[in-house]
């Protein structure tokens, strides 16, 4: 469990370690802007013939959005045309319906130990832009995807975030193993979640799916605040859409048998109000007294998450186990949390320059909201922090404000970084603020017509880049 890959991925590491170099490409988070511009970049690769030439595809936040839609499709690298048409139709069509969404709200409820905002993020706001509920998991898929780059998902441990142990934060998954990337500690995909004490399963939980993936990657990029914000404003609609269609009080006595269906909407709409009330800077002591008078007999699970901001809980695998290398942190606890990676760093980075990978090349696509060039330089700083080959970024002060579209960073013993900004003065001209306001990270659902411009606009910055990418990719396979 520990430090080690499975058989299948380390056969796929073997049989690639001589015979071409080890090439990743990054997609970072920023939403459906992510989603889209990744989808828009890969088929310009593949118009180019350079996406055979990659090993990795890495992501965090939403471009793993992307990532899944393209791995529901066996060797979808070798009908990439006909994969995309099918994507853009769905993100293109109708959403997920009230009555889907609440049954797949309760099913999470239901079917496992650890509940949390990530379910909840994963039903009402991963939805409304996937346009659908992917019940698939990694597993089911693994061996579907011999032509294809090898996925990994990239998310972060909270606790170790927030306790400044960087090394020990990243987390990835992959078809084959669920672990810590720096660390090296590893548990098989389909046992990710479940209990275990000292290495062995005590309890089994089902697999992740990948609409849960997609939440866990894709769950919190902006500040807290206007997270829980938004967040709050979700539950809202969605109660009060419930509430008219008369579902509300099925679903209360589903949960809550005991308790008045009545008077636990109106906790939790209470509970709704007060939160959006603090955050927008009023009094909330008249909801505070209304949800005294009934909060005793009613126990509101999604606002216990809420409260206590809790997001993407599982059963810490390592949980008692006797094992040096790992750090003591990390074997202590019952339950770890898991949240989006760009909370730390939005670009997955860390989880390609895990040493075994022998990394040559990174393509860097950025996708992030604001400065363009602060993944690329953060990576750098921790690298250098945690003593991770990585080459020295140097960004001309006059490219912060107005950056081109395409940069090479190399190093002595490190692997050669190309970093791309999503838009920048080739092809946004002096318009890059337009395109950035048009595309933000928080909007509703594109139109197909913005989904194509957006693609378009991604794609230029690989196809007007061709041969600087061809030439970095034969330099290092010298």
């Amino acid at each position: 469990m520990v430090g080690e890959a499975s058989n299948v991925s380390q056969a796929k590491l073997c049989v690639f370690q001589d015979a071409v170099p080890h090439i990743a490409l990054l997609g970072s988070g920023g939403g459906q802007r992510a989603m889209v511009g990744l989808l828009g970049s890969l088929v310009q690769l593949d118009k180019a013939g350079l996406l055979d030439c990659v090993l990795y595809l890495s992501g965090v936040s939403g471009s793993t959005w992307c990532m899944a839609s393209l791995y529901q499709e066996p060797d979808w690298s070798t009908k990439l045309e006909t994969v995309k048409d099918k994507i853009i139709k769905r993100l293109s069509g109708p959403g997920v319906s009230w009555g889907n969404a609440l049954a797949k709200l309760k099913k999470y409820y239901y079917e496992k130990d650890h509940f949390s905002l990530t379910d909840v993020w994963a039903v009402m706001v991963v939805t409304e832009y996937v346009k659908e509920i992917d019940e698939h998991t990694l597993t089911e898929k693994q061996n579907q995807h011999s032509e294809d780059l090898f996925p990994i998902y990239t998310v972060i441990d909270k606790q170790c975030k927030q306790s400044k142990e960087e090394k020990d934060a990243w987390f990835e998954i992959s078809p084959h193993e669920a672990g810590y990337s720096l660390t090296g500690a590893f548990v098989k995909t389909s046992s990710f979640g479940s209990q275990f004490e000292n290495g062995s399963k005590k309890k089994p939980q089902p697999e992740t799916d990948m609409l849960y993936l997609q939440a866990l990657c894709g769950s919190a990029v902006a500040d807290e605040d206007e997270i829980k914000k938004f967040l709050w404003q979700k539950i809202n609609d969605f109660l009060e859409h419930l509430s008219h269609l008369g579902m509300f009080e099925e679903m209360r006595e589903e949960y809550q048998k005991a308790a008045p269906a009545k008077k636990g909407y109106q906790v939790l709409m209470d509970l709704v109000d007060m939160n959006l009330t603090v955050l927008n800077g009023k009094d909330p002591s008249d909801l505070d007294q209304s949800i005294r008078k009934t909060l005793n007999d009613v126990s509101i699970r999604i606002c216990k998450c809420m409260v206590q901001w809790i997001w993407g809980r599982k059963y810490d695998f390592l949980q008692n186990m006797n094992n040096k290398r790992v750090p003591s942190t990390l074997l202590k606890s019952e339950t770890r949390d898991y949240e989006d990676a760009g909370l730390l760093l939005n670009s997955p980075y860390f989880s390609v320059l895990r040493k075994e990978r022998n990394i040559d090349l990174i393509i860097s696509l950025d996708f992030s909201e604001g400065d363009p060039f602060m993944t690329v330089r953060e990576a750098a700083e921790m690298c250098k922090k945690l003593k991770i080959p990585f080459p020295e970024v140097n960004i001309p002060s006059e490219d912060v404000e107005k950056p081109k579209d395409f940069y090479v960073f190399k190093g002595k013993n490190a692997p050669t970084v190309i970093h791309i900004p999503l838009f920048n003065v080739v092809n946004c001209g002096d318009d890059i603020e337009t395109w950035s306001n048009k595309y933000r990270t928080f909007q509703g659902p594109y139109s197909a017509e913005m989904i194509t411009e957006l693609m378009e606009v991604a794609g230029k910055n690989i196809s007007n880049n061709r041969e600087k990418l061809l030439e970095q990719i034969q330099a290092v396979m010298k």
